[in-house]
């Protein structure tokens, strides 16, 4: 089946603008908690999980008219697990401060409810190109809300970005002091709030 650019584009972008699956769908909201106190774990989180999700997605895709339906899940699963595992052993040989820093959530990708969902409710109906565009929007709307997230975590809790100081001493040296409150969990949840809130005006606004 060719791709028709308009429904590619659809697939592509809806999940990272219209139907994020954080923002709107409220999943993937633990590690969206415990990994955006600082912004380069959030993005390697992003990565992993947008890589996970796209090629799970072509893999299910491809196989989809040769998997029993009653060991579906189990297949998924396999799959999922298989690419998590990888993904994990690349970010110890080549990343292991920051591995350590995510600690169990990159393996706790297997049980995130974007990834087993968009396999149940995409993969097993649409061909590989589709699907690898579904997975990847999808991924790059969890990975968007992450760094968003851990952007305002980082800057307002620790008043750094990347580990680099932003906020100038002689903000600190006039009374100025960083938001603890922000890299709590509390701190994550005003933000992902403040994130669905502007989302919703921003999409009722557009429909009007």
């Amino acid at each position: 089946m060719k791709l028709s650019k308009t429904k590619g584009y659809a697939v592509l972008v809806e999940p990272i603008l219209l139907s994020n699956p954080v923002s709107t769908a409220v999943l993937g909201i633990c590690s969206a908690l415990a990994v955006t106190t600082q912004m380069m774990p959030a993005l390697v989180m992003a990565l992993c999980m947008t890589t996970v999700t796209a090629l799970a997605n072509v893999i299910i895709s491809l196989m989809r008219n040769i998997i029993p339906k009653n060991i579906r899940i189990i297949v998924e699963l396999v799959v999922i697990a298989s690419l998590v595992i990888l993904a994990d052993q690349v970010l110890r040989a080549f990343m292991f401060d920051i591995s350590k820093q995510l600690s169990v959530f990159v393996g706790l990708i297997i049980t995130n409810c974007i990834v087993m969902g968009r396999l149940e409710a995409f993969a097993l109906g649409n061909g590989p190109g589709l699907s690898f565009l579904d997975g990847l929007g999808n991924g790059l709307g969890y990975g968007y809300i992450l760094l968003v997230v851990a952007f305002f975590r980082e800057l307002l809790g620790s008043g750094s970005l990347f580990g680099f100081q932003i906020v100038p001493d002689m903000f600190y040296a006039v009374g100025y002091q960083n938001m603890g409150l922000m890299v709590l969990a509390p701190g994550a949840f005003i933000v992902i709030g403040l994130i669905a809130w502007a989302q919703n005006v921003l999409l009722a606004k557009g429909k009007k």
